[in-house]
């Protein structure tokens, strides 16, 4: 597995925002990863310095449209400590 296919996107909700003051970023990853992976992923992709990786699984969802039922595909979290001399990462455009 490619080191830039590990992280698939930031996870951007309202306790995810708030864990950036305390440097903790939130990403989903590869169902595959691991938490050295993520680890290794994050350093090269954002130029930082990685302290600790906790990694969640999130379980599938029942949903139901009219008649028609299934369930939301699984998913991997990891949430990335950075060291406190360690820069940000700038998930957004600053205009």
């Amino acid at each position: 597995m490619e080191l830039l296919d590990v992280i698939k996107r930031p996870v951007i909700t309202e306790a995810s925002m708030d864990a950036m003051d305390e440097k903790k970023y939130t990403f989903e990853v590869d169902t595959r990863a691991n938490k050295t992976l993520v680890k290794q992923a994050v350093e090269s992709a954002f130029g930082v310095d990685v302290k600790k990786v906790n990694i969640m699984n999130v379980k599938p969802k029942f949903k139901r449209m009219g008649k028609y039922a299934g369930y939301t595909k699984k998913r991997r979290k990891a949430i990335v400590t950075l060291t406190e001399n360690s820069k940000e990462i700038q998930l957004f455009d600053a205009e």
